[in-house]
């Protein structure tokens, strides 16, 4: 059994996001490997409640390096770049950390795991004695322009600004090319890593899983042949995740018979008001029902209640409410990009090409106006569902991981070779 270090500064149970991600990872692995993580810390209470009832926690060691709750906020608030200053930091302190732990352990493999941003790789590839693998890495590719049409001129600004720093960084960042060159095994979270990286070997990777709901009601089942149709809408209510959108394609499919619009998601007053406010300019207030946001477990019942996800981000890694929704067999109308592209095909959704706002909101009408008229086809794209969660499941990607690490040992012993 392999003994794997692995650097995950966000980590927490019973959490979605970069936190679930790095949670699910090590558990998934430590039933394979022995697995030793260096975390930040802010839900240890959690993650040393949670370990309590997991079988494998023999295999799995938690090493904690706390920063202050100044710096969470940041994290929180993806628009503050201060951040990564700190977070640079963290990773020294983390490399350190990795050290003393290689001293007192027989560590086999080192992976940098999250964040998953390729503008932050840490630091763990400066261990030469040992095979490192980085990723998945995801934050690769800008913003579409055209989609910031409307958007105030801030927004604008921010976002063609970090468009333009995020190009730089790729290209020019020598931490960045260390690790990438230094990689024994590189992986990607979506499609298109490999060209905007330059290097060949990126092994496509979406970095989040599913857990498969195996028992569903029988009404669950067979939701798709009543007369009702709602349509479900998860995420912040922030400007990439694009609800502005979303509401304006509900209004061009308005007249569908048993529509409605549930929307799991909070945001600032200014932009919860913002958004009911166009709700009610374009007509849609009284099919819209805003939950705000919810316990994990009520956004798992909605998703076994509705007959579709409408999916409308623009700037993702891989989506956990998309892989929540496979698992829990509710089909996806999402655009082709980011990760989401890679995790859903025709079997289970309907995947809308990047060209424009306007293009997009005839796209997603027609989708769903034609899954409204064809019952026969959801239900088909839901039972799918079934066998697609599996090819996902978190069980599966621990799996390819583990022969991953295989790869990358020998990968590090050919170049110790060359030298």
């Amino acid at each position: 059994m392999k003994s794997i270090l692995i650097s995950a500064y966000a980590c927490a149970p019973d959490h979605g996001s970069e936190p679930g991600m790095g949670w699910n990872w090590a558990i998934s692995l430590a039933r394979y490997c022995k697995v030793h993580v260096i975390t930040e810390g802010e839900w240890r209470v959690q993650i040393e409640a949670a370990l309590q009832e997991l079988p494998q926690r023999e295999n799995i060691t938690f090493y904690y390096s706390p920063v202050s709750e100044r710096v969470r906020a940041m994290c929180r608030n993806q628009g503050d770049w201060r951040f990564y200053l700190y977070y640079r930091r963290w990773q020294r302190r983390t490399l350190g950390i990795a050290r003393r732990i290689m001293a007192e352990n027989d560590i086999d493999i080192v992976h940098q795991l999250n964040m998953i941003g390729f503008r932050e790789p840490g630091f763990l590839w400066k261990i030469a004695d040992r095979p490192f693998v980085w990723g998945p890495i995801g934050g690769i590719g800008s913003f579409p322009a055209a989609y910031l049409r409307g958007a105030a001129l801030k927004m604008r600004l921010f976002m063609l600004t970090k468009n333009f720093i995020s190009a730089l960084q790729l290209r020019f960042s020598p931490r960045v090319r260390k690790a990438v060159c230094r990689a024994d095994v590189l992986l990607g979270a979506m499609s298109g890593v490999a060209r905007h990286i330059g290097r060949r070997e990126v092994v496509v990777m979406n970095e989040t899983g599913s857990w498969p709901v195996v028992c569903l009601t029988e009404d669950q089942v067979g939701r798709f042949a009543g007369s009702g149709f709602d349509i479900l809408w998860v995420g912040k209510f922030d400007f990439r995740k694009q609800l502005q959108l979303a509401l304006k394609i509900i209004a061009q499919v308005r007249e569908l018979a048993g529509l409605r619009f549930h929307i799991v998601g909070s945001g600032y007053k200014e932009q919860e008001a913002g958004y009911k406010r166009l709700a009610a300019e374009i007509g849609i207030e009284k099919l819209c029902l805003w939950h705000g946001q919810v316990e994990h477990g009520e956004a798992l019942r909605l998703m076994q209640s509705s007959q579709l996800l409408l999916f409308t981000s623009l700037s993702e890694g891989t989506p956990a409410v998309v892989l929540e929704a496979v698992g829990n067999r509710l089909p996806v109308v999402c655009f082709d990009a980011c990760g989401m592209g890679d995790v859903v095909d025709r079997r289970i959704g309907v995947k809308v090409p990047v060209r424009g706002p306007d293009d997009s909101v005839r796209r997603f009408a027609e989708a769903i106006r034609a899954l409204h008229g064809d019952r026969e086809r959801l239900q088909k794209m839901s039972d799918a569902a079934t066998a697609r969660a599996e090819e996902l499941s978190w069980d599966n990607k621990a799996r390819l991981m583990v022969d991953l690490y295989d790869e990358a040992a020998a990968n590090f012993d050919k170049r110790c070779k060359r030298r």
